[in-house]
């Protein structure tokens, strides 16, 4: 059986004063197989202006968090559990009328694949100018030219012109920067980017996490970047939160979190990083073994199947007990903090070097 005990010093929302806070939050998916504990007791803060990287594997539940942010699930199958407050405002709780006046006004996304987010029957000016005239009354004129203006902003040349054209004329590079050009048209508080760089190249993945910033400081909005790249959540992000199986499992500050990290899997993150500078014939370093089912996550610590470093805690305590993370700064493992002081350097920091 899992123990779990109270998590002590974790503000309640209205002690936090954050400008984004999530309270103990569960999303659990029906399914015709069970349910899917999606994510399971996730808390963390948010402040205006400050950018938050969110990082795991596929299935840790990153992408689920921020749909949920955005009341983005079929509510006949989702049941959903904690709290979202977002300047004061409740939105697990809200209603439908209250989540559509926010969504891509005060909170807007930008998704993985714009081609599929885009839709290739109206031109990308009047998809951009659409959010603008429903959130704001303004004419249709007004909004087309702002679209246009915010097309200028993230750098596609020729915006009068482009914004007739269709996505499909578009190239990659150019659709993801439409995106942003859409999500940041009502100048929301609060931008959700969902992998925006994964199917881009190195050389347009630079230019839009440069154009993200430069519109961070424009705009001074909050920004949750999700990403399986730690290289690209350390030149955006101001603060990690390390996602693992439906809960975090690490936080802290960017250079907290990849100078000193605190917990087993996100050394395997860090590990199994190619280098430039390393042995091209050196085997690759995988985290092993595969996620867990969500249907039936393991027992205690949700990483122990996949962990090299459970027998250094010994007995069945990282089987039995649910290791918890610690206000602030930590990670959640059941090693002590000298012992991953010691694995760390003795064991992790060199194969980074």
């Amino acid at each position: 059986m899992t123990t779990v005990t109270k998590e002590s010093g974790v503000p309640s929302p209205s002690d936090a004063g954050a400008f984004l806070s999530v309270r103990d939050l569960h999303v659990r998916f029906k399914t015709e197989d069970g349910v899917v504990k999606a994510v399971d007791g996730l808390s963390f803060d948010l402040e205006r202006g400050q950018t938050l990287g969110i990082v795991g594997e596929s299935g840790s539940g990153k992408s689920v968090t921020n749909l949920t942010i955005l009341g983005l699930h079929n509510p006949m199958f989702t049941e959903i559990d904690g709290e979202i407050v977002l300047e004061g405002q409740e939105l697990i709780t809200a209603r439908e009328s209250e989540l559509e006046k926010l969504r891509g006004n005060k909170v807007a996304m930008i998704f993985q694949d714009p081609l599929t987010a885009l839709s290739p029957y109206y031109t990308v000016g009047r998809q951009i100018a659409e959010p603008f005239m429903k959130h704001t009354g303004a004419s249709r004129k007004t909004a087309w030219d702002r679209a246009v203006e915010m097309l200028g902003k993230v750098g596609i040349p020729r915006p009068k012109d482009r914004a007739k054209d269709y996505p499909h004329q578009f190239s990659g590079g150019m659709r993801q920067r439409a995106m942003i050009a859409m999500a940041l048209v009502c100048d929301p508080d609060l931008l959700i980017a969902d992998e925006p760089t994964t199917a881009l190249d190195v050389t347009v993945q630079a230019q839009i996490l440069d154009l993200l910033k430069d519109l961070q400081q424009e705009f001074g909005s909050a920004i949750i970047f999700i990403t399986h790249d730690l290289g690209v959540i350390a030149d955006m992000a101001d603060d990690i939160m390390v996602m693992y199986a439906g809960g975090a499992v690490e936080r802290g500050t960017v250079e907290e979190v990849l100078r000193s990290p605190q917990h087993p899997y996100t050394w395997g993150l860090l590990n199994s990083m190619p280098r430039i500078d390393s042995d091209l014939a050196a085997p690759l370093a995988p985290i092993p073994g595969a996620p867990p089912s969500l249907l039936n996550p393991p027992s205690g610590c949700r990483f122990h199947p996949r962990c090299t470093f459970r027998g250094e805690v010994g007995g069945t305590r990282c089987v039995d007990e649910l290791p918890l993370l610690p206000p602030g700064r930590g990670g959640a493992c059941h090693l002590t903090a000298e012992q991953k002081r010691t694995i760390f350097i003795e064991q992790i920091k060199p194969r980074l070097r």
